[in-house]
């Protein structure tokens, strides 16, 4: 398998020049904290020769292809099974405290997208999984089976941004009744089947995307996972640090955004007429908003479409 053929890093060129100014320094310690196939991580360590890379990720099979990938690299590269919000503990393993530039590249992986049995595409008939580490967890199937209406109407609303997620949730309801929704396509029929003709002419998208979307979140945790791992992440980086994040989806992106806006404010109270200096910010932002990838890029892979950059560097130590 070549994974270049299979894999294309999103806006690789640009993670790389806004990492670099940190990874420059002598024994430089870059988390990738979505491991992923490996490819943002190739290409930082094939262009600064001193770095040493953690790798995070919950999916052992992405774990096990990076390893491949970059294994050339030998003992600069150390991968870590765990969910982002171990960071901290992922970094303490290594007998470190500090890094030096952190990328997280979130949202589900083209390996999981691809692999038809893992159950994240409505598009592909699989098993009701959703697992972004198969060896533990909830599957989408088991919350298809025994959340109630509200429960999964909440989830809808919230991780899926459904205009029609009490109508979508009866549905559910009512189909399990008659037999187990065990399996995506199964989900698939009921969802179109509840969706009127003139809803289904009037959306650009599938019926069942933003239901998928919000099941694959509470499945993984990802938005509470995120809540806490971005602070986690920038209290790793000493001044000069560098973190970069890849949204692809508006509820992450609204998180990382929170973040760094309250990283990058100053903490003085109103109306002071100087500020101290322990209230001055600890960042700097070093996009402007959410950067987006090139038209170029969006033709070339499509996955990049939806993408939206942040990133920050560290100006401060925390008082």
């Amino acid at each position: 398998m070549n994974l270049r053929d299979i894999h294309t890093p999103v806006m690789l060129d640009r993670c790389v020049e806004l990492l670099a100014p940190a990874l420059e320094r002598d024994d430089a310690v870059l988390v990738d904290a979505t491991e992923g196939m490996g490819g943002h991580s190739e290409a930082l360590l094939e262009r600064f020769p001193h770095v040493h890379l953690i790798g995070l990720d919950r999916d052992t099979d992405a774990l096990r292809i990076a390893g491949e990938r970059l294994a050339r690299f030998g003992d600069r590269v150390t991968l870590v099974h765990t969910v982002y919000d171990g960071i901290v503990e992922a970094v303490a393993s290594t007998g470190r405290d500090r890094v030096d530039g952190i990328l997280f590249d979130l949202g589900v992986s083209s390996l999981q997208l691809d692999e038809a049995e893992r159950g994240f595409a409505y598009s592909q008939d699989a098993p009701l999984d959703m697992r972004m580490d198969q060896t533990t967890g909830t599957t989408a199937a088991d919350i298809v089976a025994t959340y109630g209406e509200g429960d999964l109407r909440r989830i809808f609303e919230r991780f899926g941004e459904e205009k029609l997620a009490g109508r979508y949730a009866r549905a559910i309801i009512a189909a399990r009744q008659e037999a187990p929704l065990t399996r995506s396509a199964q989900l698939v029929d009921v969802l179109v089947a509840a969706t009127p003709a003139a809803v289904q002419r009037e959306r650009s998208g599938h019926p069942a995307k933003r239901v998928f979307q919000a099941l694959r979140i509470e499945v993984n945790r990802e938005l509470a996972v995120l809540d806490t791992a971005i602070p986690a992440a920038m209290g790793l980086l000493p001044v000069g640090g560098r973190i970069v994040v890849m949204s692809y989806q508006s509820l992450e992106d609204r998180l990382v955004k929170r973040a760094f806006v309250d990283a990058t404010s100053s903490t003085a109270p109103a109306g002071l007429p100087f500020e101290l200096p322990e209230h001055a910010p600890r960042f700097r932002l070093l996009v402007r908003g959410a950067e987006l990838a090139s038209e170029e890029e969006r033709a070339r892979n499509p996955r990049a479409t939806p993408v939206r950059l942040r990133a920050a560097e560290r100006i401060r130590e925390d008082a």
